[in-house]
């Protein structure tokens, strides 16, 4: 999977949100000062070429949709952050949040319940 810049991960969060959308309900989506529609038109067809957008055409518009969902990224960018900053290694990864974010303890208990649930699931 490819990777998104910071201006194509925010067109795929409207979209991702909105499920279906023409650029002008891309665009809506974003605070003020709003980007120009060309410039979302563009990021849309960048997305395109990339293969995380598909769209159906009425006419001269296009109404564009996720390919890749929200879920498949999120885990491909969290892959990507453990092997490339922490060594491949989850548990480095949770030290970190704990040590230098101040996890609170109720955060480590729930934690410890995605964790145990997923061993349950594994066998």
């Amino acid at each position: 999977m490819k990777d998104l810049t910071k201006a194509e991960e925010q067109v795929m969060q409207a979209l991702w949100k909105l499920g279906k959308a023409f650029v002008k309900d891309v665009m809506e989506e974003f605070p003020e000062p709003k980007p120009a529609y060309n410039t979302i038109s563009t990021i849309i067809r960048i997305l395109e070429k990339k293969e995380f957008v598909g769209h159906k055409a009425f006419g001269k518009t296009h109404q564009y949709y996720p390919l890749v969902s929200k879920e498949d990224y999120s885990k491909h960018t969290a892959d990507q952050l453990v092997d490339n900053y922490f060594g491949g290694s989850f548990k480095n990864l949770v030290s970190f949040f704990v040590k230098d974010n101040e996890m609170t303890v109720k955060e480590m208990d729930e934690l410890m319940k995605v964790i145990e649930a997923k061993r349950e699931q594994n066998g």
